[in-house]
């Protein structure tokens, strides 16, 4: 019996009205990812990053090149 990959979706967010951010906490060094809206600077929270792998993970769903950090 072979085992076979799961093929990841990437997923889709709005480009128009969200960007993606990294919350860091400057206390308890704790990052988020999430979008947040250029308009009404709402942050959604989206996954809980714990390392580079995380990030990486995150970043590949999405389709990200580069995120900005926000303390």
């Amino acid at each position: 019996m072979l085992f076979r990959k799961k093929k990841t979706e990437k997923k889709t967010y709005d480009r128009e009205n969200l960007k993606p951010v990294l919350r860091c906490s400057i206390c308890t060094g704790e990052q988020t990812a999430g979008f947040k809206n250029i308009h009404t600077g709402r942050f959604q929270e989206v996954s809980l990053i714990r390392d580079n792998d995380d990030l990486d993970a995150f970043m590949k769903l999405y389709g990200i090149d580069h995120i900005d950090r926000e303390y």
